[in-house]
């Protein structure tokens, strides 16, 4: 899709800015080499920067439905992206390149919304909008100075073109089988539950039986010694 978004940008900028002034429009890296070798008068859409719109996310899933209307399949709903352009002006004079700025400005503000006229097939085929912002102010983390710095350049006038496009996985969930059969409810009566019974109160120590004596052991039965009678013949 980041293809696609710089032939859109590249067929509203020669339609909007640059229609028959001979400008040249360059997609690569303004750096200090690149700028020593241009001959000719060049706009330059750098892309420097992309990161989700995590604020825009959406959750709900896509059905998607045969001939019949049943459910096959799911797809997660695309998401947005938000693609950073740094727009400069090239030229030998301060004054020609504040015109294109002015004339790139005008272009973009009056452009909040792609239309299909310069949208790549790609783009111009799915439902969701394209969005335009321009020279808003950049966040605490993305100044412009931090871009030039990075490409080892001097700072010039630019603007921070920002573009929310969204972009789909293409990533489809197969659902389950149709359900064929109705909703069929049964009931069956449960046994009654039984209420616990309530555990007896503890018996507090003085109010149990004393506990019996041992029985004492059974004395032995004393020896009996057998007597002898003589008896006199």
């Amino acid at each position: 899709m980041i293809y696609e978004l710089d032939e859109s940008l590249r067929r509203l900028v020669l339609r909007d800015a640059l229609s028959g002034s001979g400008v040249d429009l360059s997609f690569e890296a303004p750096t200090k080499d690149w700028a020593s070798r241009r001959s000719v008068p060049t706009v330059n859409l750098y892309l420097y920067d992309v990161r989700e719109d995590v604020d825009r996310r959406e959750v709900q899933p896509e059905e998607i439905r045969d001939e019949r209307g049943r459910v096959t399949g799911r797809r997660p709903p695309p998401r947005r992206y938000r693609l950073s352009y740094l727009v400069s002006a090239w030229t030998q004079r301060p004054e020609d390149e504040h015109r294109l700025l002015a004339s790139l400005l005008a272009c973009f503000l009056q452009s909040e919304v792609l239309d299909t006229e310069v949208l790549a097939e790609a783009l111009a085929n799915q439902p969701h909008r394209v969005e335009l912002k321009v020279a808003h102010p950049a966040a605490k983390d993305r100044a412009l100075a931090d871009v030039w710095t990075a490409l080892g350049g001097e700072l010039k006038p630019a603007l921070d073109l920002v573009v929310n496009l969204p972009f789909d996985a293409q990533r489809v969930q197969e659902a389950g089988p149709p359900v064929l059969e109705p909703l069929e409810l049964r009931v069956h009566r449960a046994a009654p539950a039984r209420a616990p019974q309530p555990e007896p109160p503890p018996v507090p120590p003085d109010a149990l039986p004393p506990e019996p004596e041992p029985e004492a052991a059974p004395r032995p039965a004393p020896e009996v010694l057998s007597k002898r009678r003589w008896w006199r013949t």
